[in-house]
């Protein structure tokens, strides 16, 4: 009975490689915590502008949405455990950079902004890599279980790492911050040497304009994969309202609640993650895409609408939970059917949803609450998403109808996978 609900660890002592990325993404995500902390808090020091502080979105985007396209196409093409390698360390080089200018006597700015592009665009290229390398290192069966323990790993890092980064960028300063993401990507690049090799096919194109339209081609043909990116982009854009938690904390008089609104979203998806045992039995993916995404929607009405603040950090878990449940369908029904030879296009197309979906929820919630204040846009924007959601699985019936046992793209990619797995163990 326990065993149903905690966590299923088969994919930690069954693979090696996904052994290795859990720990090393444990590691590196700790350590970017202190680096997300401590940038926009040196940028508001150093201007003591918010619209200084507001303009690291903007250069980030840009190459989030062109590196992410690219690197999706690259990882098709070129070994993914090469990729990772290089862009890790790249990343590392990239926290140097900051770690050197904060021990300068005067800071500079303008580099502040270009790590934070450079961040972005190594994080559009590796992304592809690494969530394209799942499929390869996990058994098939035991990849809803992979990206339970995937989520996990990311949200200790979102609640535990800004938690630590606060402390000790307030006490000790960002150098010192800085320094432990140095190290922390010191230990991932020792790590990552050690991943097996992960070559493309021998007849893999080189990356280019038309192998990214030929990804998304592949993605509009199969409605199954266009609902998992419809609904998470209608999801966010909807109901995203982080940007507004301060005013929405004015608003209930309760400013002292604004920290815990912020950790409350993750918290709700921890929850979920350390009782998703149960989630490895589900074959009707489609269905707990559309649910969770539903369970998100009406969770953020409810904390729209809500007077009290312990009432609203309830329903923000409550969100946090729908949106981790709507995770692990998406991520599942991606890596259950998608050919190998496209996995890296598809996961650039992914990095697109859940990145430009916040970004354009973020702008959203921040319009309406301009117009109408910060609980109405939260509660306009929950209402919309439900409705939304609600269309999309009307009008896309074969997301919801979706079976792991039955789906001719789940069968073909599992045959594929025993296959590779016979000949490999044959060699």
């Amino acid at each position: 009975m326990v065993s149903a609900i905690l966590p299923d660890l088969t994919p930690l002592r069954s693979s090696h490689d996904f052994r290795l990325l859990w720990v090393q993404g444990l590691i590196t995500n700790f350590g970017s915590s202190m680096a997300m902390v401590a940038l926009p808090l040196q940028i508001a020091h150093l201007t003591d502008s918010p619209a200084a502080v507001g303009a690291m979105g903007a250069v980030e985007l840009i190459p989030l949405i062109v590196f992410g396209l690219y690197g999706g196409a690259l990882a098709d093409s070129v070994d993914r455990r090469k990729m990772i390698l290089g862009t890790e360390a790249g990343l590392g080089i990239l926290a140097a950079i900051l770690l050197l200018n904060a021990l300068l006597p005067h800071p500079l700015l303008w580099p502040l902004y270009v790590v934070a592009a450079g961040v972005a665009a190594l994080a559009g290229l590796q992304r592809p890599a690494l969530d394209s390398l799942m499929a390869r290192i996990v058994p098939h069966d035991q990849l809803t279980a992979a990206a339970a323990l995937n989520a996990l790993r990311w949200q200790i890092g979102a609640i535990a790492g800004p938690a630590v980064a606060g402390l000790v960028v307030t006490y000790a300063g960002p150098s010192v911050a800085y320094t432990v993401t140095v190290t922390g990507f010191a230990v991932s690049v020792l790590m990552c040497l050690r991943l097996a090799p992960a070559p493309a096919a021998h007849d893999a194109e080189k990356p280019s304009l038309r192998g990214i339209a030929d990804g998304a081609r592949y993605a509009w043909s199969k409605p199954v994969l266009l609902g998992t990116y419809a609904i998470d982009l209608a999801a966010m854009f909807f109901a995203f309202p982080l940007a507004i938690f301060p005013f929405l904390a004015e608003d209930l008089d309760a400013r002292w609640a604004l920290g815990l609104m912020y950790a409350a979203i993750p918290l709700g998806s921890v929850l979920t993650s350390l009782t998703s045992g149960w989630a490895s039995k589900v074959r009707r993916h489609g269905r707990l895409v559309v649910f969770g995404a539903g369970l998100w929607g009406l969770a953020m009405t409810a904390a729209g609408w809500s007077g009290n603040v312990w009432l609203l950090l309830f329903c923000l878990m409550l969100a946090g939970a729908g949106d981790m449940l709507s995770g692990l369908g998406r991520s599942t029904i991606w890596n259950q059917t998608i050919p190998e030879e496209l996995r890296g296009r598809l996961a650039g197309i992914e990095v697109l949803s859940y990145s430009c979906g916040p970004q354009l929820g973020q702008l959203r919630a921040g319009t309406v609450a301009g117009w109408s204040g910060a609980r109405a846009s939260v509660w306009s924007g929950g209402a919309a998403c439900v409705v939304a959601v609600g269309v999309l699985a009307a009008v896309l019936p074969k997301l919801m109808s979706y079976d792991a046992d039955t789906d001719e793209d789940a069968l073909r990619r599992r045959a594929q996978k025993e296959e590779a797995l016979a000949t490999a163990a044959a060699a």
